[in-house]
């Protein structure tokens, strides 16, 4: 599950990426969201095999969705600057 996420916000002309904490229920549906997406773009047979994949991937470490929570987590601490602008 993602702990934070990157939003954009217009200051001054600027757009600055703010990291913001995601609320506990967010973060769930965020995690879910990120796992059917991923498991629909997988080759296979059908969903529910394309979705366990997925979520066994993820179990593992390994997989789309995890990428894509190390990258949002690597741009948030990039952007850890920005924080004191909140959304």
């Amino acid at each position: 599950m993602p702990q934070v996420e990157v939003r954009s916000r217009r200051i001054g002309g600027a757009t600055f990426q703010i990291p913001t904490e995601l609320p506990a229920n967010r973060k769930v549906s965020v995690g879910m969201k990120w796992l059917i997406k991923f498991a629909r773009a997988r080759s296979g047979k059908g969903m529910a095999e394309k979705l366990a994949a997925e979520v066994l991937a993820a179990s593992r470490g390994e997989g789309a969705a995890v990428k894509r929570k190390e990258d949002m987590h690597k741009m948030a601490e990039s952007n850890r600057a920005f924080a004191h602008f909140r959304v």
